[in-house]
């Protein structure tokens, strides 16, 4: 039986990581084949106790919705240490690993499917949130010879723009693709590509995910993942919007990882 590694890098999301992995655990169909692998890379808030405690609660009586009120958004007076921490649910074998790593989302999924045990990879951002069954829909989709791909993107707001480019994502198109909408891929498959380009600290998705569309190997699951438009909130939809055209523009046009980040920094931050 395939076993799923849900690959989530994390940087200071003590708002989201525990409301996600209990999504996960309470989402899945095959809760004995799920393992979770959140790679930190290097938060300052409460990210990461929050993590530990959530290992701690995995197979145990205690009540996870009073942990994670009780410690979002406090900041650690410790540093985390390199350990790694595994907990397995005792009735639910759901296994939640906690992986520490270098600052970078491509490193991040790189160490995370390093260490993952499981055939099928499923990168997530640590403030998105799949659909019920979700692994169900993305075995049905190997069972059709798709070795890769992402769910529909829905936005947590009903701004008419935000709704407008989630409706885009149910198309199969290279252009209608970002890491939000999550990624689904076989081991072997991510092996094979050779992983994540550690040179781009922004648009990693998009890099991968171009490869896969190369290999034909790319499909999109009509299901929706909600996902947070926190940053939109904080820029301003259609400034954020433009800064994100520009970079895929600059991108097509041949512009260099650091140049794109470079870009980042100073209109998005």
């Amino acid at each position: 039986m395939n076993r799923f590694s849900i690959i989530i890098p994390m940087l200071n999301e003590a708002e989201h990581i525990g409301k996600l992995l209990q999504h996960l655990i309470e989402n899945a169909k095959q809760k004995d084949q799920l393992e979770l692998i959140v790679v930190d890379g290097g938060s300052t808030d409460n990210s990461v106790k929050i993590v530990e405690k959530m290992i701690n609660v995995a197979s145990s009586d205690s009540d996870c919705n009073e942990v994670l009120n009780r410690d979002a958004g406090k900041v650690l007076d410790t540093k985390f240490s390199t350990e790694n921490f595994t907990r397995t649910d005792a009735e639910n074998k759901t296994k939640i690993v906690l992986l520490n790593s270098k600052k970078g989302r491509a490193k991040q999924m790189n160490v995370g499917a390093k260490a993952a045990t499981g055939t099928i990879l499923y990168f997530l951002h640590a403030d998105s949130f799949p659909p019920k069954h979700f692994d169900q829909f993305i075995l049905n989709e190997l069972q059709k010879d798709n070795h890769a791909g992402c769910f529909r993107l829905k936005f947590d707001s009903n701004h008419w723009w935000l709704r407008l480019a989630g409706w885009f994502t149910k198309f199969n198109f290279k252009a209608c693709r970002g890491g939000d909408q999550s990624l689904f891929v076989t081991k072997a498959l991510f092996n094979k590509i050779g992983g994540f380009d550690e040179s781009y600290i922004i648009y990693e998705d998009n890099i991968f995910i171009s490869q896969l569309y190369d290999c034909n190997q790319f499909t999109v699951i009509n299901k929706p993942i909600i996902t947070s438009a926190r940053l939109y909130k904080k820029h301003g939809v259609f400034k954020l919007q433009y800064h994100f055209w520009m970079i895929y523009l600059k991108k097509w046009l041949g512009a260099s990882a650091s140049e794109l980040h470079e870009y980042y920094k100073e209109n998005i931050g």
